[in-house]
């Protein structure tokens, strides 16, 4: 089916990837990131097992390699000279069906943590948890990692998002040294959920975009750590991740659609827009009487449930990787 945003029109393919058949890829409840490589395969990770996953455009498993973390929350992937590797925010924990879909007891203590790998899985680097105060009482669970490449006129400075636990971002050099963090008061505000980082390179001067989700809006800074500017708390509610293409920008909504802004930040339309669908008790899946939670059946094409992973490719084909039980990921080709 196509589904339409102002002048763009896109094709829907609907569980466009061909997961591989597994008890743990059923009731695995999905929280991954998604990235492109340079040669267009998509990176994400697997619903219920510590598995990275490496499929072609037309969503045939090519490689996959399970490593020594929770989850591949957040994923990026970078070019260093001729060699291609994957940078990984493993939050540090997941829900669990025979745990009714809670996270495991002494998760809300165990802090995850940021590792770069090459393709096949070998980990090259790890960066260490922040040495700040917020840490003597939360837990470190980074969601979301930019670099700001060299092949862009970069510096190598590697941004990470700590969504889930003190709500910072936090800035390392490229040898993985930590050099400082941002809270959001120097901006619009302290951050909620800054759950999604991304430069943005569409202007001259390339800027860093932070989805501050639970404040349902984004904060832009400058790649020093200067605040710049907000915007979205008139037209967001739970921006989580970001793609571009061209002079437009992808934000992805966990509450079930896409955002498309212009240059200048404002709205272009909505995309897959089902904000209803979130009403549903037990939403982003369904829980009966007894408070048992299972996969949603209302996944239709052309609506989202709960956007979460995005990337773009140079098409201008979007990607996105849902959060429920058993995950979707839906193709969307730009038209």
């Amino acid at each position: 089916m196509l589904i339409e945003c102002n002048n763009s029109r896109y094709k829907w393919i609907d569980e466009w990837a061909i997961m591989p058949s597994s008890e743990s890829a059923d009731v695995g409840w999905a929280h991954s990131g998604l990235t492109i490589t340079k040669s267009g395969d998509i990176v994400t990770c697997h619903s219920g097992d510590p598995t990275i996953l490496l499929f072609d455009s037309e969503g045939k498993l090519k490689t996959s390699w399970t490593g020594d973390f929770v989850d591949g929350h957040g994923i990026t992937a970078v070019t260093e000279g001729e060699s291609e590797y994957l940078w990984i925010a493993d939050n540090g924990s997941k829900r669990i069906q025979k745990h009714r879909y809670s996270s495991a007891p002494g998760d809300e203590h165990r802090s995850g943590k940021v590792f770069k790998t090459s393709l096949q899985g070998k980990t090259l680097l790890t960066l260490e948890q922040p040495p700040i105060n917020a840490y003597q009482t939360s837990r470190y669970a980074p969601t979301s990692i930019a670099v700001n490449e060299h092949q862009y006129g970069g510096n190598g400075d590697i941004w990470v998002a700590d969504g889930y636990g003190a709500s910072y971002v936090h800035r390392f050099n490229e040898k993985g040294i930590y050099l400082s963090s941002i809270s959001g008061e120097e901006g619009a505000g302290r951050f909620n959920c800054p759950h999604g980082i991304f430069i943005d390179r569409r202007a001259p001067d390339p800027e860093l975009y932070i989805a501050d989700r639970s404040n349902s809006r984004v904060q832009v800074y400058t790649l020093e750590g200067e605040f710049k500017r907000s915007f979205g708390e008139n037209f967001l509610t739970t921006p989580s991740a970001f793609a571009t293409y061209g002079d437009q920008m992808i934000i992805a909504e966990l509450r079930a659609r896409l955002a498309i802004v212009d240059m200048t930040n404002e709205l272009i339309c909505y995309l897959g827009d089902n904000e209803e669908v979130c009403e549903t008790e037990g939403w982003p899946n369904v829980s009966d009487e007894d408070g048992h939670i299972s996969r949603t059946n209302s996944l239709h094409p052309g609506k989202f449930n709960s956007p979460h992973g995005m990337a773009c490719d140079s098409n201008g084909n979007i990607y996105v990787s849902e959060w429920l039980i058993g995950g979707r990921i839906t193709k969307l080709i730009k038209s």
